[in-house]
């Protein structure tokens, strides 16, 4: 499917973030890989919590215009060319113990740092508006090949995205700065990717230890 941005450029995915098209060969169920990308993870996880009323969170929908539609059969329909609407801000947002939380997903199959590259600069113009208005913003990255997940706040990030702006500035995130300065995260069974567990240090890194200056 070819979908394009408001502007009329073609969008292309991150080759980090791209998923085959064609599984041609089954995937064995084991319990340190479940198989699963981190949307599934999370969209599972997501369900979890909202059944036990922990908390409301949820994938945010693409905005997309549809314009041209193929039907191969009278029961079947097939978007052939379609363009965004306007950028995409970032994957998730919702409600977690009356704080608001808006966050990214992202994946690489790097096994010794996370390419900035896999963020636009629209997302973090986003984040950084959410946070100036006391949100609750993070990115949950995921090293697929290593299958170690980790929640890296906003703060953390922006201090990444900024300092590739500098003369020779890094354009990736290392994996030693990621364990310093992110929580990782061990995967269960419900939820799934209990990544709510790390949100909680957040909201104490972000609110109870400014309170208490």
């Amino acid at each position: 499917m070819n979908i394009k941005y408001p502007n009329g450029q073609s969008y292309h995915v991150n080759v980090d973030k791209a998923q085959p098209k064609k599984q041609v060969k089954a995937k064995k169920a084991t319990y340190s890989n479940r198989g699963m990308t981190l949307e599934n993870d999370l969209n599972v996880s997501n369900e979890q919590y909202l059944a036990k009323g922990i908390a409301v969170i949820h994938k945010k929908p693409i905005p997309i215009q549809v314009v041209n539609v193929n039907y191969p059969r009278r029961s079947a329909a097939k978007i052939t060319e379609a363009y965004y609407q306007k950028a995409s801000t970032t994957d998730y947002n919702g409600v977690y113990k009356g704080y608001y939380l808006d966050f990214e997903a992202k994946e690489t199959k790097n096994k010794t740092s996370f390419p900035l590259k896999n963020f636009h600069e629209h997302q973090i113009v986003h984040m950084k508006a959410c946070s100036d208005q006391k949100a609750i913003c993070f990115i949950l990255m995921r090293f697929s090949t290593l299958n170690r997940v980790f929640v890296l706040s906003f703060d953390q990030l922006h201090h990444y995205w900024e300092r590739q702006k500098e003369t020779n500035g890094k354009k990736s995130i290392s994996l030693k700065e990621v364990e310093q300065d992110g929580i990782e995260l061990q995967y269960g069974f419900s939820p799934r990717l209990p990544y709510l567990d790390a949100v909680d240090q957040l909201i104490n890194q972000t609110f109870l230890n400014k309170s208490s200056l």
